[in-house]
C-alpha cells in the first residue's frame, strides 16, 4: 500500500513540475532566476556525485595502481 502512495505522490509532484516548467516563459523575472538557481545546483550536486562515484570506483576496480609503492631506503647520517 505505502509503494502505491509514493509512486502517486512522485507522479503529482512531476505533474506539478511540469506545469511550473510549461508557465516558465510568461513567469516574472524573480522566477526566473530563483528556477536557474536551483537547477543549478541541482545539476552541480549530480555532477559532484558523478565525479565522487567515478573517483572510488577507479581505486576500488583498479587495485594495481594503489600498490605502486617504491620503498624508500632510510638514510644514513654522516
Amino acid at each position: 500500500m505505502a509503494a502505491t502512495d509514493l509512486v502517486e505522490e512522485i507522479r503529482s509532484v512531476g505533474e506539478r513540475l511540469l506545469l511550473k516548467l510549461q508557465g516558465l516563459p510568461q513567469a516574472e523575472p524573480v522566477e526566473l532566476v530563483a528556477f536557474s538557481i536551483i537547477a543549478l545546483f541541482t545539476a552541480t550536486v549530480l555532477l559532484l556525485l558523478l565525479i565522487a562515484c567515478s573517483c572510488c570506483c577507479a581505486h576500488c576496480c583498479c587495485p594495481e595502481q594503489r600498490d605502486r609503492r617504491i620503498p624508500v631506503p632510510p638514510v644514513k647520517p654522516r
